[in-house]
């Protein structure tokens, strides 16, 4: 692999080719009364709105008001993993029917996606809000071991039986070869337990269809940082790993693993809960490739529901104090709780409905929300991430249910879908924040490119600052959003509208051919300043 020295020689050696075909000419900054004061940048970023507490359940709601403000971190990090583990515990348990007339039901795993960039607290506060979950699982791995025990000396006596059987069989099959038949029978032998699992980590395809045959009611897969899995699987040959996954997100279809050495493994429910963290580079990255109609641009990313981007205080508050304990046992108490929900049957799950009430305020939702995105006023990626919002509402609805009104009779009211219509506000501001890297890519780019530029990072072969660039000369650098000649020009070109640039054509010579673009940097910018 080239190191970042290859690249500022490869970009010397380009300058220099540059130099020899176009016209010699010297490249002066242009004098300060020239050059109009550059204008800032737009911001690239949409605002979103801030996490407002009610939108949780009140036996929620200290515990992660707590975690944020020890933490330091947006509260919309632990919500979002709060809400995303209780689903996981859900998992295809309940499900709720969002007609009163159809049989359409939707099971309650969501995928959850925090963007925010190195060091504001993703992967802390995540695993914070997932103590619960590690809990119960060690818990049931105490229990499985135990009871593994008692299965593997089971296992013995029955070996042994068989033996004996056999011994005796070998005794009377002269004499009796019917009794002889009967004591040659296989002899019964327990099932083997199985352990409950609620979070997976790092594992392949193979093994989660493993981990979700034995736990047909859903698990939780938990990545600290998820760009990585999205890219595995927009490789090619990784097609069957992405339709797996998403599969997995209805939560309520079989799927069949055939494979040459293990055979075939029936799963009769793939449910999977997603829950992840990723940098606002990389996330702007994969929107815009997949959006362009690359491999992503299938609807994987958009079931990432609840995907949240919040801003992210520069102040910093010296916080040193004990977790908030009536606050962290209410919580947990709710966890708890619901591991141990039970399905109606071994088959079926609980059946969740409206109240009346809920289902006017519903219909009422739905009917404008489905005219817009039927519409063509927004970006097709929006489109794609809102229209999951038709699982993402009830499936809410039914775990504030589930929380708040456990003893209600399998009904949902009002005041749980209002909060769920509560969160689809909100999250939809985060949608449009995550989606405008593939409406406003230039803007993003200009950004990195005058960031690049004022860090001093903007140099020939020898480590002295350029006055001029082509287009080029920065894309060898492979700079994150600018890795093409086109990326970069399209960057230059808005970085000189708002008078941070100086575009100028330079003539190709004797050769012939269109001019060549190259851009002057403002002497603002050479001396250090802006």
């Amino acid at each position: 692999m080239r190191n970042i020295l290859d690249y500022e020689a490869m970009a010397a050696q380009l300058d220099a080719e540059v130099g020899a075909v176009f016209p010699a000419l010297e490249i002066v900054p242009k004098a300060g009364a020239e050059w109009p004061d550059p204008a800032p940048l737009p911001d690239t970023l949409p605002p979103v709105a801030p996490f407002d507490p009610e939108l949780l359940p009140e036996a929620l709601r200290e515990w992660v008001a707590d975690i944020a403000h020890r933490m330091q971190c947006p509260p919309d990090f632990p919500a979002v993993g709060a809400v995303v583990a209780i689903s996981s515990l859900i998992g295809a348990r309940a499900v709720v029917a969002p007609k009163a007339r159809d049989d359409w039901r939707v099971v309650p795993n969501l995928w959850g996606l925090i963007v925010g960039r190195p060091g504001v607290m993703k992967s802390p506060a995540l695993s914070e809000v997932l103590k619960p979950l590690h809990r119960l699982e060690a818990t049931e791995r105490e229990q499985w071991q135990a009871a593994h025990d008692e299965w593997e000396l089971d296992c013995k006596v029955a070996e042994l039986a068989a033996k004996q059987n056999e011994k005796q069989a070998g005794n009377v099959a002269a004499k009796d070869p019917a009794k002889a038949r009967a004591l040659l029978e296989p002899v019964d032998t327990p099932t083997e337990p199985q352990a409950r699992r609620y979070v997976v980590n790092d594992a392949t395809v193979e093994k989660l269809g493993e981990i979700l045959e034995a736990n047909t009611w859903g698990t939780l897969s938990y990545r600290d940082e998820i760009h990585g899995l999205l890219c595995s699987m927009d490789r090619h040959g990784q097609e069957g790993a992405r339709a797996f996954y998403l599969q997995a997100y209805d939560g309520n279809q079989g799927y069949t693993v055939d494979r040459i050495i293990r055979g075939t493994h029936y799963i009769p429910r793939v449910c999977l809960a997603m829950l992840g963290g990723i940098q606002p580079g990389k996330v702007q990255s994969y929107v815009r490739e997949a959006v362009a109609g690359g491999v992503g641009d299938d609807g994987l990313l958009q079931r990432f529901g609840l995907a949240v981007w919040p801003d992210v205080s520069r102040d910093f508050q010296r916080v040193d104090q004990w977790p908030d304990t009536p606050a962290k046992q209410a919580a947990w108490a709710v966890f708890e709780r619901l591991n141990q929900l039970q399905p109606a049957t071994d088959t079926d799950p609980q059946e969740w409905r409206f109240t009346p009430e809920a289902q006017a305020l519903y219909w009422e939702w739905v009917e404008p929300f489905e005219t817009e995105i039927r519409g063509d006023e927004l970006h097709p990626a929006l489109i794609s991430h809102l229209s999951k919002y038709r699982k993402l509402i009830p499936a809410l609805a039914l775990i504030f249910a589930l929380v708040d009104t456990p003893d209600s009779g399998n009904v949902i009211h009002g005041r749980e879908l209002l909060r769920a219509l509560a969160w689809c506000d909100y999250l939809r501001t985060h949608a449009e924040r995550m989606y405008a890297a593939a409406v406003i890519p230039e803007t993003t780019g200009a950004k990195q490119l005058l960031d690049k530029i004022k860090a001093g990072r903007l140099c020939d072969g020898d480590g002295v600052l350029l006055e001029a660039f082509t287009p080029r000369l920065v894309a060898v650098k492979h700079w994150a959003g600018l890795g093409t000649p086109d990326a970069v020009r399209k960057a230059a070109d808005l970085l000189a509208d708002y008078g941070w640039l100086a575009r100028e054509a330079v003539a190709t010579g004797a050769t012939g051919g269109r001019p060549s673009d190259r851009y002057l940097i403002h002497p603002m910018l050479m001396k250090g300043g802006a």
